[in-house]
């Protein structure tokens, strides 16, 4: 399987300044081709390259290669909706291969500029240090906050996993995180200190709310400061979960089961009764991330991933299989009107979706695939 390597560059201030103008100089090209693909509604790179090759060298002043690199990321990004022309930020990603990128030494990295080749120092931990021997293919030059990172693609071999004859049961939630059907509330005293996560996005909320209503000056620029430390402190929170949830699998030989919970963004907007406030929360939950990370790191591990059909877990009771909304008391409590049988309400719907697993009616996916949500 592919995975990402993000190393950080280290370039002087005469090196910085020609990775800078390349990368403007390409995005520029990008908007120019992207102008003409509108215009003959041609998403083809050949096409598009027999049209503004030439054009497009002579007036940015890209290399051979460089302009190919550019045609093919207009033609990706015109593909996915050919309704509008596609626009590029002056920083934009761009694109690298072989032939103008380049490892001449173990933390060194050659690049190809409008000021001809540089050789960049790069910084890299001991992940990184492991995997560099297995870069392969394309690379994608990123501009973030004033420093230059080099977006790599490697080969991580991935065992093939067994057939599992049991699962564990994760119920994805928003006041708990993660549930597992072992009985275990992952952003709580038995898994990751992440209790307070929900606190951390209301206080984001609020102070971009302030600083909207402000609208000055000095409120863009601080929420420009600010801006990506959610979307960093969710992403740290998503890999403490996934991976304690899939070393959790593999220690006990079983699989993950999941709900398969494509389109419930969708649902939750077609909802009128849903007030603003909980579209807030249920909209900055990043669950599409925690099942990708739980994805790609099962796959790692060799552990296999089914998705059930969430409809019901969380009114069904574990015990009986007595289904009614009555069950459900309230968002954490659970007694079933039937037998009596009570419980956390995500630790049931959790047991409900490891028995969703195992049953015949299970809504099973290759383990490599990732619905969409």
């Amino acid at each position: 399987m592919k995975q990402t390597l993000l190393l950080k560059l280290a370039p002087d201030a005469d090196q910085h300044a020609a990775l800078l103008g390349t990368l403007e100089a390409f995005n520029a090209a990008c908007n120019a081709v992207a102008v003409v693909a509108f215009r003959e509604q041609s998403a083809s790179k050949i096409d598009l390259q027999k049209l503004v090759y030439y054009d497009i060298r002579q007036r940015f002043g890209l290399s051979a290669q460089m302009t190919i690199r550019a045609i093919a990321k207009v033609a990706e990004a015109y593909k996915r909706d050919k309704r509008i022309q596609p626009r590029f930020r002056p920083h934009g990603a761009m694109t690298y291969d072989e032939r103008i990128c380049s490892f001449p030494r173990v933390d060194r990295v050659s690049l190809l500029t409008l000021d001809g080749r540089v050789v960049l120092p790069f910084r890299y931990g001991a992940y990184q240090a492991a995997r560099l021997d297995r870069i392969r293919g394309q690379a994608d030059l990123l501009y973030r906050d004033g420093t230059f990172y080099l977006s790599c693609t490697v080969d991580a071999p991935a065992p093939t996993p067994d057939e599992a004859s049991d699962y564990v049961g994760v119920d994805l939630g928003v006041m708990t995180l993660a549930a597992t059907s072992d009985g275990e509330f992952l952003n709580h005293s038995t898994g990751p200190k992440h209790a307070h996560v929900n606190q951390v996005r209301a206080r984001y909320s609020r102070f971009r709310a302030r600083l909207q209503q402000k609208d000055t000056k000095s409120a863009k620029r601080l929420l420009k400061k600010r801006s990506g430390r959610e979307r960093r402190f969710t992403k740290d929170v998503n890999h403490c979960l996934s991976k304690a949830i899939v070393q959790t699998a593999q220690g006990t030989s079983r699989g993950i089961a999941l709900e398969d919970l494509t389109g419930i963004r969708e649902r939750i907007s077609a909802k009128r009764t849903v007030s603003k406030r909980q579209r807030r929360v249920l909209h900055s939950w990043a669950f599409c991330q925690l099942r990708a990370f739980i994805a790609y790191k099962a796959a790692l591990a060799g552990v296999s991933v089914v998705y059930v059909n969430p409809a019901y877990t969380s009114q069904t009771c574990s015990r009986c299989g007595h289904c009614e909304k009555a069950n459900r008391k309230s968002q954490a409590k659970f007694r079933c009107v039937a037998c009596g049988f009570s419980a956390h309400a995500d630790l049931n719907a959790a047991e409900n979706i490891r028995r969703a697993a195992r049953s015949c009616g299970q809504t099973r996916r290759p383990w490599t695939t990732e619905p969409q949500g």
